[in-house]
């Protein structure tokens, strides 16, 4: 297809810092497979300004907008309004116009869910999940397991309070508990960013400053998925350790893939070609990996 023109429709993210993000991967591949007339740029926008640039979003017709650190909160308050996901996070990753009005989304949970399902072949339904972390994506993966059926989503975090906050997200099926309960879960989900390249210690870590929430490798098993948020790198401290004692794993590229694919729909009305975007991310992290975006 040939480069933009004046009909092309522009979606694009907005972050600081953002020259990093995947998501012009994902979102240009997943417009060439389809031969649509769309094009996906990255904006950085400072701390601050997140209302500014929903309002250039409104002005210059954007067609879609993906949000991330760290405006997540801001555009939340700044838009027209908010699906129920979006409203109960009080965070919004994805901006789609209905009408002349802005709505904020929240693609996150249903893209892990649906991450597990499609990649890893398990439904939450009925399963006991643990999730490491309380900050943005552990609270959209809380409270999606808990809408998905989960029979119990315990919260692993250092600030009790934090933990207890997101637990409720799960409804009757959360609760705050500690690593020490791994072994009795069927899903086991780190949701912060140790592990990541370049990214070890902080309050979520254990000892060794490898493994998040002191996760103790010996507790890990077959009849597991464990599933590590983090795609860079692909196999994480976490997932070599889970492998080594015979655990399913999954990293955090299949999230990253399915929540780009419900923005897509909620933009373009088409259904996400997944397989091309998929590759072409693996491709990208191949050549030259960079820090995920959370």
């Amino acid at each position: 297809m040939a480069g933009p023109r004046a009909t092309t429709q522009v979606a694009a993210v907005i972050g600081d810092p953002v020259r990093h993000s995947l998501s012009p991967v994902l979102h240009n591949a997943g417009f060439a497979a389809l031969g649509l007339d769309w094009v996906y740029v990255a904006f950085p926008v400072p701390e601050g300004r997140a209302v500014e640039a929903t309002a250039a979003m409104r002005a210059l017709g954007i067609a879609g907008l993906s949000v991330t650190m760290p405006h997540k909160a801001a555009v939340a308050d700044a838009v027209d309004s908010l699906s129920p996901v979006a409203r109960r996070l009080g965070a919004v990753n994805t901006v789609v116009w209905r009408g002349s009005e802005l709505v904020g989304d929240n693609t996150d949970g249903a893209g892990f869910v649906d991450s597990l399902r499609a990649d890893a072949s398990f439904d939450p339904v009925g399963r006991r999940c643990l999730v490491v972390g309380a900050g943005g994506a552990a609270r959209a993966v809380v409270m999606a397991l808990g809408q998905a059926g989960a029979a119990e989503v315990v919260v692993v975090n250092r600030t009790a309070s934090r933990g207890r906050a997101t637990a409720q997200l799960a409804g009757g099926a959360g609760r705050a508990g500690s690593a020490e309960e791994v072994d009795a879960a069927e899903l086991v989900v780190n949701a912060t960013p140790v592990g990541m390249a370049g990214v070890g210690g902080g309050e979520e870590s254990g000892p060794g400053g490898g493994l998040p929430g002191g996760i103790d490798p010996t507790r890990l098993g077959a009849g597991q998925l464990v599933v590590d948020l983090v795609y860079e790198p692909l196999v994480t401290p976490l997932l070599g350790a889970a492998e080594a004692r015979g655990a399913a794993t999954a990293g955090g590229l299949g999230m990253l893939v399915h929540q780009a694919g419900h923005a897509f729909r909620l933009w373009t009305g088409e259904e996400p070609p997944l397989v091309a975007m998929r590759e072409a991310v693996l491709t990208e992290l191949k050549l030259g990996a960079r820090p995920a975006e959370t």
